[in-house]
């Protein structure tokens, strides 16, 4: 039987010398968590810092071709360690004995450093349990995460300030740090083949400036049509500025869309995580909806229009970097995932966005 959890007013623990951070998913949720992850780094330069995630999104915190602990560098720059699972895998085959042999040597990597602290900056039950399993002592964890029974597995509450959701991780870790923190940019890895890789490939087909479309969106009522996003790639061709059409696994059809949209203005590309930061860093301007390569952009201090339905950008939208947000008053700030594209995302027009493409880039010049 667990401790009650201290309250956010317990002091935190002096010295940390091994620090476990939990932010298992998504995309945009863990490019939230990076400044606050920053932050704790700066505070803790001599701390072993680790992080579990889910493996598919390892690539924003290591390359594939750095090892995963280790001396850190610029292809793995926040942890000394990454761990990973894969619950999605192992929830489709619960009673296959190989799901637990996995499930067990996940726990014994996670175990073995001996981790003094663990912060989950999820608040979800999965990562809250995944915390207390690392066997760290300490537990830190928002007094009112996302999923309720979260909090039952926290030694320590902390009650989440600010608006942003990268605000309210800050507050959780300067309760971990035991003192404010100073906000800091979050740092993505840098791999120097993949630079270069994208680099060549851009010289070689004559790209030099161009705007990063992402008609993708983690589900329907977020996601502006694709046809729109070709015409707003076809404007833009008038200013000299190239489209490149960002999609992830299963998007290829709304990237061809947005091509064919386009009259041949906008081009689809797809890319891994590392190539996708790579490519990002090199863009003048962002256009797409509530989605992880949106965050990515603010992330790497790219100019964003960001185009928002459902959601609220009060809590959700682009931080730390220039950005125009659009968005309808017909909207209501909802997470129900429906497959129906928002009424009010809809209201939102090609001539708005252009306009505010071409202002935000103006802005930028000044």
């Amino acid at each position: 039987m667990q401790s009650p959890p201290a309250s956010e007013n317990s002091s935190a623990p002096s010295g940390i010398r091994r620090l476990l951070i939990v932010r298992l998913g998504s995309m945009g949720d863990i490019l939230h968590a990076l400044p606050a992850a920053t932050a704790l780094r700066k505070a803790l330069p001599e701390a072993t810092i680790g992080w579990l995630v889910e493996e598919r999104w390892a690539e924003l915190l290591c390359t594939l071709s750095e090892p995963r602990s280790g001396p850190r560098s610029p292809r793995r720059p926040l942890a000394d360690q990454v761990h990973t699972v894969d619950t999605r895998k192992w929830r489709s085959s619960l009673f296959s004995p190989q799901t637990w042999e996995r499930v067990g040597a996940s726990l014994s990597e996670l175990r073995a450093p001996k981790y003094e602290v663990a912060v989950d900056f999820q608040g979800a039950v999965r990562s809250a349990m995944l915390a207390r399993l690392s066997n760290a002592p300490i537990t830190y964890g928002a007094r009112q995460p996302r999923e309720n029974v979260a909090s039952m597995f926290y030694t320590r509450q902390v009650t989440a300030e600010g608006t942003h959701v990268v605000e309210q991780t800050l507050s959780v870790a300067e309760a971990v740090a035991g003192r404010p923190l100073e906000i800091s940019a979050a740092e993505l890895p840098h791999d120097q083949a993949a630079e270069k890789q994208c680099e060549d490939w851009l010289k070689g087909d004559g790209i030099s400036d161009f705007v990063l479309l992402n008609p993708g969106a983690g589900w329907g009522a977020k996601q502006w049509p694709t046809e729109r996003y070709g015409l707003v790639a076809k404007r833009l061709a008038t200013d000299g500025l190239k489209s490149l059409v960002n999609f992830g696994p299963g998007e290829e059809k709304l990237a061809q869309a947005v091509e064919m949209a386009s009259a041949g203005t906008a081009e689809a590309v797809g890319c891994t995580l590392t190539e996708l930061i790579s490519l990002t860093r090199r863009a003048r301007l962002f256009i797409g909806g509530d989605t992880g390569p949106m965050h990515m952009a603010a992330a790497l201090r790219i100019p964003v229009v960001a185009l928002f339905g459902p959601t609220n950008p009060a809590r959700n939208g682009p931080w730390g970097t220039r950005s125009i947000v659009l968005r309808n008053s017909l909207s209501p700030t909802t997470h129900t995932r429906r497959t129906q594209p928002d009424p009010g995302l809809l209201e939102i027009s090609v001539d708005q966005t252009v306009a505010a493409a071409r202002e935000l880039l103006r802005r930028c010049r000044g």
